[in-house]
């Protein structure tokens, strides 16, 4: 998939694929729609960042999941 186009479509795949990767259980707070494409690029370097890794300390699934909240939109 060229993720280079920033569209609705790929920001959600490039969300489902890391609550999948992550095995999340607070996937239903991360849900795609929560996402604009204003936060693409910062949500494509943390689905390169964990699609690259195969295994995340605590430490790192506490900072990715923090990370990813600060970006959802603000309801």
């Amino acid at each position: 998939m060229n993720l280079d186009h920033r569209t609705p479509e790929h920001l959600k795949y490039m969300i489902e694929a890391i609550i999948t990767k992550l095995k999340m259980a607070t996937a239903a707070a991360m849900r795609p729609d929560a996402f604009s494409l204003d936060s693409y690029d910062d949500v494509r370097d943390i689905y390169e960042l964990v699609m690259s890794k195969d295994r995340f300390s605590i430490n790192e699934m506490e900072a990715i999941v923090s990370e990813l909240g600060q970006l959802r939109n603000k309801a």
